[in-house]
């Protein structure tokens, strides 16, 4: 498999590092033939550093190691997409993705990478559970109180639906999905689990 990929002069391949769950890229490194055999063989993310002219295991120091989901070659097989699990910042500033420099951003769009966002504070509410914020509320209610909510949530988009009203069903699907997070972060249910559930069934189609 290393043999159909092309190394440049130098002997490297770029490695375009992306969140398996959030598919957020992380960073963009590089690899030569050893650090890409390590990588193969250890499951973690191995480097290639051209400013250190030297190996690398990411996370050595610092503990945020990327455990390895899959490594995707080109066409041209001249670059990699290595999805994985981090263990914490890809970035040395301590930032999920080392993209955190906007040069242009016309316009705001919906994108999947919220639900893991919203996943984060969640669960950091029912750690800390500050005073006054809802979500607090809802896990100091309990089970009952978060269950009764994601009912009355699909109701509404039950009747924004039955209404014909697409403006409705938008804000209070928003209000469901939020109120399942709430319930699957209560029963201790990952939300990357339950989409992998809907993986498998797409793929036995």
């Amino acid at each position: 498999m290393i043999d159909n990929i092309k190394f440049d002069d130098k002997g490297l391949v770029t490695a375009v590092v992306q969140d398996a769950n959030t598919k957020e890229v992380l960073t963009v490194a590089y690899m030569n033939k050893e650090s890409l055999e390590k990588t193969l063989e250890s499951g973690e993310t191995w480097f290639y550093s051209r400013s250190r002219e030297a190996l690398w295991h990411k996370g050595a120091t610092s503990g945020n190691v990327q455990k390895v989901v899959s490594i995707k070659a080109d066409c041209d097989g001249d670059a990699l997409v290595v999805e994985v699990l981090p263990a914490g910042p890809a970035c040395h500033n301590g930032t999920t993705s080392c993209f955190t420099t906007v040069l242009q951003e016309k316009e705001k769009v919906g994108s999947v990478s919220i639900i893991p966002e919203l996943v984060k504070v969640i669960e950091k509410r029912e750690q800390e559970m500050p005073e006054g914020a809802y979500t607090t509320y809802l896990f100091d209610k309990g089970i009952d109180k978060i269950c009764k909510k994601v009912g009355e949530e699909a109701t509404e988009v039950v009747i924004g639906a039955k209404n014909r009203d697409p403006e409705e069903v938008k804000w209070e699907a928003a209000d469901l999905i939020y109120h399942l997070l709430v319930l699957l972060q209560e029963q201790k249910v990952n939300v990357f689990d339950v989409l992998h559930v809907l993986e498998k069934r797409h793929e036995e189609k």
